[in-house]
Order: structure tokens, then C-alpha cells, then sequence
């Protein structure tokens, strides 16, 4: 049974741990690669920092670099569009997490200039629309959260979409352009591996999980999804499948 079809072919279920949780043969194997290259981060890619969206697979890596005591602190992008259960989650990983959680806001005047020439419903007008709003609220911040650092921890894995199925442990293809390197501890994960650990370790996740969001982003970017739709079909539904991402994760050319 495909990620998706697992995620959504049980409406009844309301645990997303007790729908999703099931490791794969080699899952201690995956573990202990993750933890060896999060460990290799804070000696050979120092500056070093997380980017977190609070989504099952953030908090999974978080949850090891606290469990490692690991010293990488964690940025998060509160867009100023995000859902009441994202903000919530947001308030407890900071109040419980050991390693520091930088909370990233985009220039407000901005987003207001761009509603009033835009309108609120912009996003849905064009991807050049859609786009420039994930400019505003999402790639700023980043930029500002990234500059100093060496290198960036992500929590993308080959099976979220077919553009991400080539994802590796270390991306070291915009070093020449951005002097960046992309940590991606759980490339080889699966969907079931991920909650496999939340509901081994008890990690806090977002209750949207539990109502068929794989994929969490704004809130007026994501949608649940139903039973043999694609992991990512949540996420800016309205557009065509080669326009989907917001621009963090898509390479300089």
C-alpha cells in the first residue's frame, strides 16, 4: 500500500501513530544513519541550523537533535498565515524543546502592501501571484534566518513527490552559488518510518496529521487529501503538479 493510500484509506482512524506507524526492515540502519550524519553536522558544517515547518518529519529530526543534545538550533517561519494547531505546536516545541527555537516573521508592511495592491485571495489568481506571496512570507525570512550558515538541515525525503525522489544525505549543489550545504538526515526515511519514531519516542505533532494533512503548510495553501491522492496533492491544489513548491527547495540555476 502506497504512503497515501495508508494515510487515507481508514476516514475511521483518528491517530495518524496508529495509521502510519510502521517501519521498514531497515529502519535501526536509517536511525543510525541519521544520528551519525546530525552528529557529523556539528563538527565538519558548522554554522548549522534547522528548518523546521513542524511537520511530522521536523519534528522527528528536532526530537534526535534534543534526544543527541546536540548543539544545532532550530528556525521556524511563522508566515502570518499558518493554522491555529501549527501556532499551537509552535508554542509547545519552544516551551519543551532543549535546543533553541528562532521564530522568523516576514516584514510586515510588505505582506500589507501586497494584500492591498493583491487582494487576500491573490494566490489563487496565478502561480506568479502565489509565488510572490511564498516570496514575502516565506523566502525573506529564510534568507535571513540562512545568512552566516554553513549548512541548513531539511526534513525531505525521496518519497514525498517524483521532483524530490533524487533528494541525498548531502546536497552540495548550490555550495559555489549560495555557499550553502542541505543536510537531509531523512532522505532514505518512509512515510511509516517517520511516525514509526513519533509513536516509538511519543514525539508532539500536529493534530492536522490526524485529519489527513500528510503535507502542512499556510493555511490557505493546504488542503486533506483523499484516498489515492498523491502525498503532496494537499499543497496548492488549484496549481499543476511541476509548480509545486514554494522556493525553498527548489535549486539556483
Amino acid at each position: 500500500m502506497s504512503q497515501t493510500s495508508s494515510l487515507a484509506s481508514a476516514r475511521g482512524v483518528t491517530k495518524a501513530t496508529e495509521l502510519n506507524a510502521k517501519a521498514s526492515a531497515d529502519f535501526a540502519a536509517k536511525l543510525i544513519e541519521t544520528q551519525a550524519l546530525l552528529k557529523r553536522a556539528t563538527t565538519e558544517f558548522t554554522p548549522v541550523t534547522q528548518a523546521s515547518s513542524l511537520g511530522a518529519e521536523d519534528v522527528v529530526i528536532t526530537h534526535i537533535i534534543n534526544s543527541l543534545h546536540l548543539d544545532i538550533p532550530v528556525f521556524v517561519l511563522e508566515t502570518g498565515a499558518l493554522h491555529t494547531e501549527t501556532l499551537a505546536l509552535l508554542e509547545r516545541t519552544e516551551a519543551n524543546s532543549r535546543t533553541h527555537i528562532h521564530v522568523l516573521r516576514p516584514a510586515h508592511e510588505a505582506v500589507i502592501q501586497f494584500v492591498r495592491q493583491e487582494g487576500q485571495d491573490a494566490i489563487y489568481k496565478s502561480i506568479e501571484l502565489r509565488k510572490a506571496c511564498c516570496n514575502i512570507r516565506k523566502m525573506e525570512p529564510l534568507a535571513r534566518a540562512l545568512k552566516g550558515q554553513r549548512a541548513w538541515i531539511t526534513g525531505l525525503r525521496r518519497e514525498q513527490s517524483n521532483a524530490r525522489a533524487e533528494v541525498p544525505l548531502i546536497d552540495t549543489s548550490e555550495e559555489a552559488t549560495k555557499q550553502l550545504t542541505k543536510l537531509n538526515p531523512l532522505a532514505n526515511w518512509t512515510w511509516g518510518d517517520v511516525w514509526h519514531y513519533i509513536a516509538t519516542h511519543n514525539v508532539d505533532y500536529n493534530p492536522l496529521h490526524d485529519q489527513f494533512f500528510p503535507s502542512i503548510g499556510c493555511a490557505p495553501c493546504t488542503r486533506a487529501i483523499s484516498l489515492g491522492e498523491d502525498f503532496r496533492a494537499g499543497r496548492w491544489w488549484w496549481e499543476d503538479e511541476t509548480a509545486k513548491e514554494c522556493g525553498l527547495h527548489v535549486k539556483s540555476k
